[in-house]
């Protein structure tokens, strides 16, 4: 059943990477300036983030399975929208509901972990789904621009659309949860007072603001400016850019399963999050700054490793509050994780329009502005409290 769960995974994946190929010949064909191209990439992520509160309430109210099989069609339907888009207006509308479609996709596994595995295994369990959804992005590499190159960008769109249906079927056959028991009707009112409640702790804004960064960041290089950088630094051809888009999401297949096996438990979790942080930001900063093609094909594959310090965060969240407030809890950490891409990369692309006007290179400002975020996101995380310890809870 979770393998099934994570084939929307992998799709999600996918979806939320394709502008780092297609932004070439996207701008060719829609004249789309940087800022542009941001906020495309941007329109999957702000209703996928945004949906999170709903998808959670979903969850808990109706079950992972029936959440997921109502909302999945929605990337399928938003995958036809954006082959078929004619204007820039329509290929966002079709991001907009791929974004809600997909927004359940690893909240469900997530919650599904959480109910039926051991709360020791969380970790490395959810490094694995993380691991397998990033299969995903393998497909958004060198397969992508293989594709692009042989046929055109619209094709991509119709053979996501076409794999998130076989997705959708394999949920729909292979997974069955024990019936949900009767729960008093909530209203809309009461439910978000719930996910209010959960505002309203003090550790919870540490959480959050670092949940906004570290994914934010990793999503931002790879999804969206990887591809324009190599092929306008560097001469890169299309091809050659999916080949470092394909390496880089290998190695963020390992980093997951990876530091879901190395997590240090609650009492060092923490620190490991907050160093791992600032160490991005550190390599963010000197790929903005070095401009050196050994470093702009490596710094990608390190920083695509160490991605998988997210699953140290799922951890975190997990271990901070109590069972009956895993799913919202997960949904609002997600959400404001996803928020965080979006923001990040509409400030990515504002900034490097702004130092294009300017005659500067942009893709130092926005790795540099990357990398700031980064810091303010760990220093925030350091000095706002801490969750209390699992013992107290």
């Amino acid at each position: 059943m979770l393998f099934a769960l994570t084939t929307a995974v992998a799709l999600s994946q996918a979806f939320r990477t394709v502008a780092a190929i297609k932004a070439a010949p996207l701008q060719s064909d829609f004249h789309l300036t940087a800022q542009a191209l941001g906020l495309f990439a941007g329109a999957f992520h702000f209703p996928f983030g945004a949906m999170q509160l709903f998808m959670g309430i979903g969850i808990d109210l109706h079950g992972v399975r029936r959440t997921v099989l109502a909302a999945f069609p929605l990337a399928v339907a938003g995958s036809a929208i954006s082959a078929l888009a004619g204007s820039y207006g329509m290929l966002v509308a079709g991001q907009v509901l791929i974004g809600m479609g997909c927004a359940p996709a690893f909240l469900v596994c997530t919650v599904f972990i959480a109910r039926h595995f051991p709360t020791g295994r969380f970790a490395a369990v959810s490094g694995l789904t993380l691991g397998l959804g990033g299969l995903g992005m393998l497909l958004t590499g060198t397969p992508l621009a293989w594709l692009i190159e042989a046929t055109s960008w619209r094709m991509g769109f119709w053979v996501l659309g076409g794999l998130a249906a076989v997705a959708w079927l394999l949920i729909f056959i292979f997974v069955h949860e024990p019936a949900i028991p009767a729960q008093p009707k909530e209203s809309v009112r009461e439910a978000f007072a719930k996910f209010g409640a959960l505002l309203t702790l003090p550790y919870t804004w540490g959480i959050l603001i670092m949940s906004a960064v570290g994914y934010a960041s990793f999503i931002s290089l790879r999804g969206l400016w990887l591809g324009p950088l190599l092929m306008q630094r560097h001469d890169f051809s299309l091809v050659q850019s999916g080949n470092v888009a394909l390496v880089m999401s290998v190695a963020s297949l390992f980093g997951a399963p990876l530091f879901g096996r190395l997590d240090p438990g609650p009492a060092s979790r923490r620190r490991w999050i907050t160093g791992l942080t600032w160490l991005l930001a550190v390599l963010f900063a000197a790929f903005a700054f070095t401009h050196s093609t050994l470093v702009d094909v490596i710094g990608p594959v390190v920083i695509g490793l160490l991605s998988g310090y997210l699953v140290l965060q799922y951890a975190d969240v997990r271990a901070a509050y109590p069972t009956a407030l895993t799913g919202r809890a997960m949904a609002v950490f997600t959400m404001a994780m996803f928020l965080g891409v979006a923001g990040m990369q509409w400030f990515t692309g504002l900034i490097a329009s702004l130092a294009a006007q300017r005659g500067l290179e942009p893709f130092t400002a926005v790795l540099a502005g990357i990398a700031a975020l980064l810091a303010l996101g760990a220093t925030a995380y350091r000095l706002l409290p801490a969750p209390p310890r699992p013992s107290s809870l």
